[in-house]
Formats: structure tokens, C-alpha cells, sequence
């Protein structure tokens, strides 16, 4: 199924915000799936009463921190104190895990690149950069994704079979790599909601996603960085393979759509885009119970 959203037929649909408030963010540590990096995340916790459903957040290549401070990062662990901790985190993996803990989710947003070194993230049409291949999307993030799925399933406040995954762009594309990669396995994420994936040959394990669990895709139709016609593709691919995959396209929207920053939020389409978007994620949790 896809869907198309123009900014001239959007009905507003003010979001919810949840009368208690919501702390801080949490540091914690994990391991990734590869057995030896420990993984540095950030947990949004609920006001409510557990045990919750959770979404694991997976940044793009920019990385889960603020661009004001990130610049100068590197190391980020146990070990390595720095500006960029949960304190830096960008406006957008703030608001997504706020809005999260404010419906009764946890939400985990996992460092891939700090505890390797780079939590400086990487600038735009940056994906030849040789610098990017021990934090790919294709066989280092995934495991990330898979450990933070694990950690989560040690804890008593979260049910273990309602746990579901959000990425963007080059975590989008990492979202899609982790359906791949647990195929028909029931025991995996409850469901994928892929924001602006890259969807190219260099940025998927398969050109089709063949997998158990529902995906839901978000597209923007002015994208700068990625191409929506070729996740579109995929999508089309995957859908006669089987898969439960939904598309909206977003008329007049770009890449980085739900970016709450003035710069994103000045163009008409992404602000209609985001707050659509919003809606139809929660709704795509809240429909798998």
C-alpha cells in the first residue's frame, strides 16, 4: 500500500502531548551483537506504570548528537567522558523519544559511532567515505540494532515481545538491513518504521525485504540525499514477496522531514510530513497489540 500526503490535503492533526512530565534520558551500556563493543545508549522512560513496550531509535549518519557540539567528538564510552553524552543529544532524537515515553513506550536511541570512535557523525553525500566502513549500515549497525534488542529483553520493565525499531535515513537503511537479517525469526522486532532509508545496492543486504514483521516506510518526494523512487522499488519487491510493507510519500517534503529545527520546519511540506508521519508511527505500534 502507498499512501500520498500533499501539504494542500493535510488535515492538522495536533499531536498529544502527555500531562507527566518526562526525565531526562538515561545513559546506559550494552553489548552489540558483534560480542565485543560496548554500546553506549540513551533510554527515554515513561511516567507510567510498567512493564512497556519499547522502540529502539536508530540516528543517521550524522549521528544521535546535536550539530553545535558533535564537531569536536570522538570517543564516547565508560571510559571517555565528553560533551556529547545525553545531555547533546539533537532536537530530533529528543522529540522521538519524548514522544515515545509520553504514550507509554520506552525508547532506547544506541551510539553506533561514539564507542568507535566517531561521534563526530559524517556530513552529507559522505557515503564513499572509506572512514564509514566500520560503522556501515549493511554489517556493523545491524548488530547494534540486535544487541539493543537484546538488552532490552533483560529488563523487567519491558515486555519482551513488543519491542519495535525506528531508524533514519542511514539508520533507516540499517532498519531494513535488521528485517533482512531476522527474516521469518518471530522472535525479532514486533515492526520496522524505516524514515527516508537509502534503499540503493550499496545500502541494503538484498534489493528485496522478505520478512514476517509489518514495515512501515516514510518518504519525502524532494529527498536531496536519497532516491524514494528506488525504495519505492523495494518496497513494490518486497510487498509481491510477501512482506507487509507500507510507503507514504510526502509531496513537497526533503530528507530529514520530521528535523523539528527551524531550517526543516521552514519548508511547508516537511511540516505537514512530520506531523503526519508522527501520527501514523504510533498507530503502527499501537496496531500490533
Amino acid at each position: 500500500m502507498i499512501g500520498i500526503l500533499t501539504p494542500a490535503l493535510a488535515v492538522t492533526l495536533p499531536l498529544l502531548i502527555a500531562s507527566a512530565a518526562i526525565a531526562a534520558p538515561e545513559t546506559v551500556y550494552f553489548k552489540s551483537a558483534d560480542g565485543e563493543t560496548e554500546i553506549i545508549g540513551y533510554l527515554f522512560r515513561p511516567a507510567t506504570a510498567a512493564p512497556h513496550g519499547a522502540v529502539v531509535m536508530l540516528h543517521g549518519r550524522a549521528g544521535p548528537y546535536s550539530a553545535n557540539v558533535n564537531k569536536d567528538c570522538a570517543l564516547v564510552s565508560r571510559e571517555a567522558p565528553s560533551i556529547c553524552n545525553a545531555g547533546s543529544l539533537s532536537k530530533r532524537h529528543v522529540m522521538w523519544g519524548e514522544y515515545w515515553a509520553a504514550r507509554g513506550y520506552l525508547a532506547l536511541l544506541p551510539d553506533s559511532f561514539g564507542p568507535r570512535g566517531k561521534a563526530h557523525g559524517f556530513g552529507r553525500f559522505s557515503h564513499d567515505d572509506p572512514d564509514r566502513d566500520d560503522v556501515n549500515e549493511l554489517t556493523v549497525r545491524p548488530l547494534d540494532a540486535e544487541g539493543a534488542l537484546t538488552y532490552l529483553r533483560t529488563r523487567p520493565d519491558v515486555m519482551p515481545n513488543r519491542i519495535f525499531l525506528q531508524g533514519w535515513s542511514n539508520g533507516g537503511s540499517t532498519a531494513l538491513n535488521v528485517m533482512i537479517r531476522q527474516a521469518a525469526k518471530p522472535s525479532g522486532f514486533r515492526a520496522a518504521l524505516a524514515f527516508y532509508p537509502g534503499c540503493g545496492k550499496e545500502a541494503l543486504l538484498k534489493n528485496t525485504v522478505t520478512t514476517t514483521a509489518p514495515i512501515a516506510m516514510f518518504l519525502g518526494s524532494d529527498d536531496e540525499e536519497v532516491s524514494p523512487t528506488i525504495c519505492q522499488h523495494v518496497a513494490d519487491r518486497s510487498r509481491d514477496a510477501g512482506t507487509k510493507i507500507d510507503v507514504t510519500l510526502y509531496q513537497g517534503a526533503t530528507h530529514d522531514f520530521d528535523d523539528p529545527g527551524e531550517k526543516r520546519q521552514s519548508v511547508p511540506g516537511n511540516v505537514a510530513a512530520k506531523e503526519d508521519a508522527m501520527t501514523r508511527a504510533i498507530a503502527v505500534v499501537e496496531g500490533m497489540k
